[in-house]
């Protein structure tokens, strides 16, 4: 986007419009999801052939009507038609915090079917840009082995500096950041509880580092909460993450409607239509 910040076009639409200003926006690693995450990654999933499965648990009392039962949490997922992949929306369940966000999203790989273990596993929190997430499912879904690694993880370094983003001064061959120098992009030490099937996570000593998987956060300001993060599992292949990186990075606007509060003072921004 090239059009300046305007502050006489209201961010929010007037008391008496039942629909919401849409604007195009950018940069959007800072442009959230729009409210509508599970949305826009459900009916990309839907228009690639995968299948939805929900999943409701629910507390049910002794002679407690049916329509009575408490539901408890709810998941929804997203099976590949070669049943290799799958995506989870596991919000409701929040089963645990990435960057103090809970996950939204987890999608899996298997290298076949004679395994019910994920080879891999990634983790996105609320406020991805959908576009990005999206991006990331079209790569693995277009893979004929989602569970194989054909490049290096310089792949992913370049897909972002090809957008104008910075390498690292101190780890310029594992690290980069937007130019405000709000989003990263980080090969190293995984989080607690993702899930990798490579056997070195089990076998490291606790002093010593297992393998690296990628991080990508946006911290608004420094020392405050993130925006959103996600995480890769070491045996995530680095080509996948690339096409998340290349997306996040992609200078093209976005069109939204809901603006992130931490991040809406930083958004070039242009009312669509």
């Amino acid at each position: 986007m090239e059009a300046p910040l305007n502050p006489d076009i209201p961010l929010d639409p007037p008391a008496s419009n039942s629909a919401q200003r849409a604007y195009w926006v950018g940069p959007r690693h800072l442009a959230g999801d729009d409210g509508h995450l599970y949305d826009s990654v459900a009916d990309t999933l839907a228009g690639l052939g995968w299948s939805s499965l929900a999943i409701v648990r629910g507390r049910q009392e002794p002679d407690e009507a049916p329509e009575d039962r408490q539901v408890l949490r709810s998941t929804v997922l997203h099976i590949s038609p070669d049943t290799l992949r799958w995506a989870q929306w596991v919000l409701a369940d929040e089963p645990f915090h990435l960057g103090e966000l809970p996950i939204s999203w987890q999608v899996c790989a298997r290298a076949d079917t004679n395994s019910p273990l994920a080879q891999w596993s990634a983790y996105f929190t609320p406020d991805v840009p959908g576009e990005v997430l999206t991006d990331f499912l079209v790569a693995l879904d277009a893979r004929d082995q989602p569970a194989v690694s054909f490049a290096g993880p310089e792949l992913v370094l370049d897909a972002v500096t090809a957008h104008g983003w910075l390498r690292d001064i101190d780890q310029p061959h594992a690290a980069a950041t937007d130019p405000t120098f709000t989003s990263h992009l980080s090969l190293g030490e995984v989080p607690p509880l993702i899930q990798d099937a490579d056997p070195r996570t089990l076998v490291a000593e606790a002093d010593a580092a297992g393998p690296a998987g990628w991080q990508a956060w946006a911290e608004p300001a420094l020392g405050t909460q993130c925006l959103w993060a996600a995480s890769f599992a070491a045996s995530v292949p680095h080509d996948l993450v690339a096409a998340f990186a290349a997306s996040l990075s992609s200078t093209a606007p976005v069109l939204r409607r809901v603006l992130p509060a931490s991040t809406r003072d930083r958004l070039l921004r242009d009312p669509a239509g």
